[in-house]
């Protein structure tokens, strides 16, 4: 009887692993892909151009190769977004994705299709960073990122433009290459941090004179289809968009919910607190709601793990991290607390499809990466890599209604 109980015992186990499919993991080999090949032959020339030698650097990656994935992109429901493109050698994806977002909301909205120039967003957002820089006595973080939402700020203090009007692109190059003027721009910051030399207006005009050599003076006045605007008459008569219509949101144990509080990451140098706090769930549900509802998204987050291939083009989250039935709000906020999820990556949600028993998400991407395989400038995200990996997201007020009113109302 002991042995037929512990027989029986086995078969029970085997059967319910039958099914199941664990995800292995490998070392895998540094190639060189788009960055290389195309945004660095741009920058430095033909003649100048060396292919560099990546035999030797591995890095540490899920197996893709035992599972098939939601990779075709006329399988997924997608709503209007302009052309994948690249930003370049730039840290300015935040720009990308936040622009990619409006102009999907200047055709969602006013049946408009338009290419915005992203560049004008970031010219500004690095002026401001220098005034926020005299102003904090040399406290504010330089970098090259910033936060999506900082769109709505620019677009409140300057206003938008098409691209044909400004795409901060000089020499002929076809691709951004912001590396040696953010340098000299930080070189510049720190002298000024180091002489307590705090005049705002000669610093300010001393970084404006460093952007204008290398991207270009963004226009006051420009022609677009016959008239005249500036850049604010372009959003607000052209464009027909608010920048107090889109709200951003987060989930994070730190703080309570259903409250506004402070993105805490360096990337959010003005340390804006206009994110929504919300539990995991309502952050979930009003993604997927918003989605469902034909509403594009930006979101920002992690793209720094061993899930996310830029051959496969997918993000999942493997078994040998977290089992799917395990993410939920205390696993996330782990890797929040350790510093395992970062905020290093803005991308735009441009469509959705139900693939087995989940959803995934239709990602137009402006980094390289995205650009090294078969569906250029497109990514593939699991619903599982959003709900633990990914920090905030920008919708618009309409979308944004269930959690708002609930919110307002308590």
């Amino acid at each position: 009887m002991r042995r037929l109980f512990i027989l029986l015992s086995l078969v029970i186990i085997s059967l319910s692993l039958v099914g199941q499919i664990y995800d292995k993991s490998e070392f895998k080999q540094r190639s060189a892909g788009f960055y290389h090949k195309v945004i660095m032959r741009d920058i430095v020339g033909d003649d100048n151009f060396v292919l560099p030698d990546l035999s030797g650097k591995k890095y540490f990656a899920m197996d893709f190769a035992i599972n098939i994935y939601p990779v075709q992109i006329d399988k997924y429901k997608a709503f209007y977004h302009s052309l994948p493109v690249s930003q370049g050698n730039s840290g300015t994806c935040w720009a990308y994705s936040a622009t990619s977002f409006m102009e999907s909301e200047a055709f969602r909205l006013n049946s408009i299709k338009v290419d915005i120039s992203e560049i004008y967003t970031v010219y500004w957002d690095y002026v401001e960073r220098a005034q926020h820089f005299v102003q904090t006595k040399g406290e504010t973080y330089l970098g090259e990122g910033s936060e999506a939402n900082a769109i709505r700020r620019i677009m409140r203090n300057h206003g938008m433009v098409p691209y044909q009007a400004y795409s901060g692109l000089k020499n002929g190059l076809n691709y951004n290459n912001h590396r040696e003027m953010f340098e000299e721009m930080e070189r510049y910051l720190q002298s000024v941090k180091m002489t307590s030399d705090w005049d705002e207006k000669k610093v300010v005009e001393n970084i404006k004179k460093l952007l204008d050599q290398y991207i270009g003076t963004p226009p006051e006045k420009f022609e677009y289809e016959g008239r005249i605007y500036t850049p604010m008459t372009f959003m607000t008569d052209y464009l027909k968009l608010n920048p107090g219509d889109y709200f951003s949101f987060m989930s994070t144990m730190e703080y309570p919910y259903n409250e506004k509080h402070e993105l805490v990451e360096p990337d959010n140098w003005w340390h804006c607190k206009d994110y929504y706090n919300i539990s995991l769930e309502d952050y979930m549900s009003l993604f997927n709601d918003a989605i469902l509802a034909g509403y594009t998204i930006s979101l920002c987050g992690d793209v720094s793990e061993p899930g996310y291939d830029q051959y496969r083009e997918v993000a999942v989250v493997p078994t040998f991290d977290i089992p799917s039935k395990y993410i939920n709000e205390d696993s996330r906020q782990m890797r929040l607390s350790n510093g395992t999820t970062t905020d290093d990556h803005c991308i735009h949600v441009v469509g959705y499809q139900k693939y087995g028993e989940a959803y995934w998400y239709l990602i137009k991407d402006s980094g390289s990466g995205a650009f090294d395989g078969r569906n250029k400038g497109y990514r593939f995200y699991h619903e599982d890599y959003i709900k633990l990996k990914m920090m905030n997201y920008m919708i618009h007020v309409d979308a944004a209604r269930p959690i708002l009113d609930k919110i307002i109302k308590k």
